[in-house]
């Protein structure tokens, strides 16, 4: 009887134990002890965007490749170091990631009114939902309570970010490890609405695929050389319609074959998204309820929280 008792109260200090981890995020975690926080983040961000509108796809993009390689905890933002090669020189990243000197500027900006509060991860988190909502899009309670790393690991980054030559298959599997359903990996999709791509991107896509509109193509081609090398980071924009504001447009747009990069395509191509995609082609509702959703679902990915990491002073060095 004992031993049974003993087993019931094992189980429900582990369950329990489970449930406060995931309780540790909270959209009021720095009420008390960084109330401003959240209008601090979004004033610079607003400033930023308004003085170049790419800056909030590029702001957003960084939550994403910081939240699927390892977790939301700030490693992208690390310099190299003597003892590290980190994230910011990964493929994915290497010529393309970009706004590290406003997340500082937001950095700063929350230190001088909470030092030491605040961290580096949770910034990104919401300079990503303020930049989406500055464009247009849909508000979210962004949920803060991480921690940041003290390491970052390159390889993980070019192992873990989806290239743009994926496959369907390949981008489901990929968002389902990471506890992302398929239509959460089609609703995060949409936030190439917004930003631009480099040629090398999109490159083979626009050359040697068929599953793209003709006209397209060729206007893409022109800023956009075949040989390897030649004009490698011209930039063209994701949303040929309205690349700077965050609508369902890049939906309508792969459905009439107007994907910029492979893996965009992908979720139009007569696979198991088309449905989805047309969906919120019809309903731009639908699109940013599930935008908003997904992004809470990613920011949710394997956080550091209690005493594992750290709140750095600075986001590009550890303490």
């Amino acid at each position: 009887m004992a031993a049974c008792y003993l087993l019931v109260l094992l189980i429900f200090v582990v369950a329990g134990a489970s449930v406060e981890g995931k309780g540790k995020l909270s959209s009021h975690y720095y009420k008390s002890t960084c109330p401003k926080v959240l209008s601090i983040v979004e004033a610079v961000v607003a400033s930023a965007i308004k003085k170049e509108p790419r800056m909030g796809a590029s702001l957003l993009r960084l939550h994403f490749h910081d939240c699927f390689v390892n977790g939301c905890d700030g490693s992208l933002l690390l310099d190299d170091t003597s003892s590290f090669t980190g994230e910011k020189n990964a493929v994915p990243n290497r010529n393309s990631a970009r706004g590290f000197d406003v997340v500082d500027n937001i950095k700063s900006a929350v230190e001088n009114v909470c030092p030491g509060v605040v961290s580096c991860a949770d910034v990104l988190a919401i300079a990503a939902r303020d930049s989406v909502t500055i464009l247009g899009g849909p508000n979210w309670d962004v949920k803060l309570g991480r921690r940041d790393a003290r390491t970052a690991s390159q390889a993980a980054a070019n192992n873990n970010i989806p290239p743009p030559t994926s496959n369907l298959n390949q981008l489901i599997s990929r968002f389902n490890a990471l506890g992302l359903s398929t239509r959460d990996l089609v609703a995060l999709s949409g936030s190439h609405t917004i930003g631009q791509a480099r040629c090398t991107s999109f490159r083979a896509h626009i050359y040697n695929e068929n599953n793209i509109d003709s006209s397209f193509a060729q206007t893409r081609q022109r800023n956009c050389p075949r040989a390897t090398g030649s004009g490698d980071n011209n930039l063209a924009p994701l949303d040929i319609q309205t690349p700077t504001s965050f609508d369902n447009n890049y939906f309508k747009n792969l459905i009439n074959r107007r994907g910029l990069l492979h893996s965009d395509q992908e979720l139009f191509n007569g696979g198991s998204t088309d449905s989805i995609v047309r969906d919120y082609s019809y309903n731009p509702s639908s699109f940013s309820s599930d935008f908003a959703t997904a992004m809470i679902k990613m920011g949710d990915i394997s956080p550091l929280t209690g005493s594992r990491g750290e709140i750095r002073k600075n986001c590009r060095r550890a303490n």
